[in-house]
């Protein structure tokens, strides 16, 4: 929240980052010279890291890319053709039916 309070009432969970980047402005620049916003860069980006989640929600992405591709890759034993599967017992397949399900 803006305000720096919660939804509960306390201070919210992006409000120590924040009160970090004031803190940075506030020894790294004054009113004639912000040249030292610079110096400031990581900590803004960790309070944006906080807001938004933007690098969490890649990292997530991207382990679950690689789960979906060796889950793929790798081959299931005993997996039913393509034949098994669209018959599926319908039309007088019933030890088609028997052999897909297992019984």
């Amino acid at each position: 929240m803006a305000s720096g309070y919660g939804l509960q009432g306390g201070p919210s969970r992006c409000f120590p980052f924040w009160q970090e980047v004031l803190a940075c402005y506030v020894v790294n620049t004054s009113a004639e010279d912000d040249s030292g916003k610079k110096k400031c860069a990581p900590v803004l980006e960790d309070y944006y890291e906080c807001l938004h989640h933007k690098k969490e929600a890649a990292r997530v992405r991207a382990l679950q890319a690689a789960y979906r591709k060796a889950d793929a890759s790798s081959a299931r034993e005993n997996a039913p053709s393509a034949g098994q599967i669209r018959n599926l017992g319908l039309l007088d397949k019933e030890e088609d039916t028997k052999q897909v399900l297992g019984g």
